[in-house]
């Protein structure tokens, strides 16, 4: 099987403004083909931005919601694929059936590859869940994807790796907010305003337990536990008023990481992931070895499901 090349990326959006924002995109996209890379991914809601969703009210949000695959950002993404001859995976607010999503979406040239709907939205009450998981081809690759809060439920990890998938697309919206867990919160925006004269001071703060530390408590038990690549992306500096850490990374099935973004401006890495890898990983044969007898009934086991984050109460 043929290497793939993937680049994630990062940058800071503006809130609901799809034109600046694909305006990016394209110029990451650009950089990722000429890196030689045969796909990208960006974070969560990366066409409108994310975390001000939280105040629209039902017609503010239908207002930014498109309906698939004709909606205009949807075209441009399939434009833009064609141009750069490179697959390119992003999220917007879909509209279908008089719902609303958070979706991510995975197009070439040709049209949409594979979308998936967020199963555990949480950041506005009129978004409605996914509910199936999703699994598709990427140049002779399982690929699948989970949008940031779904990934913290391993079973939809599990699941996902189940139904196939050699990669595991995560964009997500996350860090530097507050928490339970100790040396969690908000990073200061002095240290945001004052990057350019004291960068240290506020990568210490985004690679601590705010950010970095936090993700590497869990994304490489992801990667490692079901033998599969993870593609994480997440954005810089601000999504709506919250400042987040980037931190965009590719991790293997041994759970390390390959690539990272480490700037504080928009910038792209690309990894080459490779096949042999996946059947050399740990969590390949602990996926063989699993004894589903045991625990079918357990696992699936009903529960009333309470999604909404500290800093949201």
């Amino acid at each position: 099987m043929k290497d793939l090349s993937v680049a994630v990326a990062q940058f800071q959006p503006k809130d609901g403004d799809k034109e600046y924002n694909l305006s990016v995109l394209e110029a990451l996209t650009s950089r990722a083909k000429d890196a030689g890379a045969d796909a990208i991914s960006f974070h969560e809601l990366s066409i409108t931005a994310y975390t001000y969703l939280s105040k629209l009210d039902h017609n503010q949000l239908k207002s930014l919601a498109e309906e698939l695959p004709f909606g205009p950002s949807c075209q441009k993404l399939i434009a833009m694929a064609s141009k750069y001859q490179i697959t390119i995976l992003a999220g917007l607010v879909e509209s279908f059936d008089d719902k609303l999503f958070n979706s991510y979406l995975c197009v070439d040239g040709s049209g949409i590859k594979a979308r998936y709907r967020k199963i555990h939205p949480f950041i506005n009450k009129h978004l409605s869940a996914g509910t199936e998981y999703v699994v598709f081809d990427l140049n002779g690759w399982k690929c699948g994807i989970l949008i940031c809060y779904d990934n913290n439920v391993i079973e939809n990890v599990r699941a996902t790796a189940l139904m196939g998938a050699d990669v595991i697309f995560a964009p997500h919206v996350t860090g530097c907010t507050p928490s339970p867990m100790p040396g969690r919160g908000y990073v200061s925006d002095h240290l945001w305003q004052n990057r350019a004269n004291d960068p240290e001071a506020l990568r210490k703060e985004f690679d601590g337990r705010k950010g970095r530390q936090w993700l590497l408590r869990w994304l490489p038990a992801r990667a490692y536990d079901n033998g599969v690549y993870y593609v994480f992306t997440n954005p810089i500096g601000y999504d709506g008023d919250h400042l987040k850490n980037g931190n965009s990374m590719i991790l293997d099935p041994f759970g390390d990481v390959l690539v990272e973004t480490k700037s504080f401006e928009d910038e792209m890495k690309v990894a080459t992931l490779t096949m042999e890898k996946l059947k050399q990983s740990g969590g390949y044969r602990y996926i063989n070895a699993r004894k589903p007898e045991l625990y079918r009934d357990i696992i699936g086991r009903t529960n009333q499901p309470e999604l909404k984050p500290i800093w949201m109460k």
